[in-house]
């Protein structure tokens, strides 16, 4: 199994960014880059242009391979900041898994998710009308006259209780399937009868990755054809577990997810780890943002 990331750099320049700085950012991202190194052969970033010049110019990151033709996302709207995530996944091959960069895996992953069909960090089950899900505006867009798939059609008529997928970590083996899903998700977002209605509605994009994905998955488990035998693994059975600290050591895993980004004291411990670990990387990265190096 191969390690993704992906850095598609407009939103940020936009100052689309739930960090606090930019340097935060790409300790992050060391970090996320050099814990997977020691588990995975190969290590490959998909990326523009900009993206390149930081990561691998400045801060001197490694990579197995190094694609930058995210550039062609430039008319996209930076409020889709999840959109060049899904166009990874949409191009994958063989078995892999895309990892967000404010993730880091410190032992690997374990094998019985190597070596599943698909992969995720954990589902997350909801309540329509009581989380931050909003599975309902896939229903203003077809009164409006916009385009939704089957699969959302049909999940959003199974009652009140719903999944999604946290993608903090998601990939897999069976690359058909994912290839399948994320090139509807991308038609979600930017399919010509939907782009004047998703800025009423509100830019959405967990809606688009994680609950799609579910809606994806569920819709084709129960339909004979090629997807119906393909089952999803995570690394946490809930959300609970995934933001209980006692089972994330266990699991060897962190996810700098949300507000955490933003919490000075975990924010001073991501710079003394890094600092510490990767002292090149990190010197490399305060003279990126103008800091001065201390001998």
């Amino acid at each position: 199994m191969i390690a993704v990331w992906t850095n598609w750099t407009k939103p940020g320049e936009n100052q689309i960014s739930p960090w606090l700085t930019e340097k935060d950012h790409y300790l992050s991202w060391i970090l996320s880059v050099e814990t997977a190194r020691k588990h995975f052969s190969e290590l490959h970033l998909y990326t523009d242009s900009n993206g390149a010049r930081i990561l691998v110019d400045r801060l001197g990151l490694e990579f197995t391979t190094v694609t930058t033709d995210y550039d062609r996302l430039e008319k996209i709207d930076p409020q889709w900041w999840a959109l060049a995530k899904i166009y990874s996944y949409a191009r994958m091959e063989k078995a892999f898994v895309h990892i967000d960069s404010d993730v880091y895996l410190w032992n690997g992953l374990p094998d019985y998710l190597l070596t599943a069909p698909l992969l995720g960090q954990n589902p997350e089950h909801f309540k329509v009308g009581e989380s931050w899900y909003q599975p309902d505006k896939f229903d203003r867009i077809a009164e409006a006259q916009g385009w939704v798939p089957k699969e959302v059609v049909w999940y959003n008529r199974t009652g009140e209780e719903r999944e999604a997928v946290c993608c903090g970590i998601f990939g897999g083996n069976n690359t058909e399937f994912i290839n399948y899903y994320a090139n509807k998700a991308i038609q979600l977002a930017e399919d010509v009868r939907n782009r004047e209605i998703w800025p009423k509605l509100g830019f959405d994009n967990i809606l688009v990755e994680q609950y799609f994905l579910t809606a994806c998955h569920k819709y084709h488990s129960r339909e004979s054809g090629n997807f119906n035998n393909v089952s999803i693994r995570y690394l946490f059975d809930s959300s609970a577990d995934a933001f209980n600290p006692q089972i994330a050591e266990e699991k060897n895993y962190t996810h700098l997810i949300g507000g955490a980004k933003r919490n000075q004291n975990l924010i001073a411990r991501l710079e003394n780890r890094v600092s510490r670990d990767y002292p090149e990387c990190y010197e490399r990265c305060l003279r990126c943002f103008g800091e001065t190096v201390v001998a």
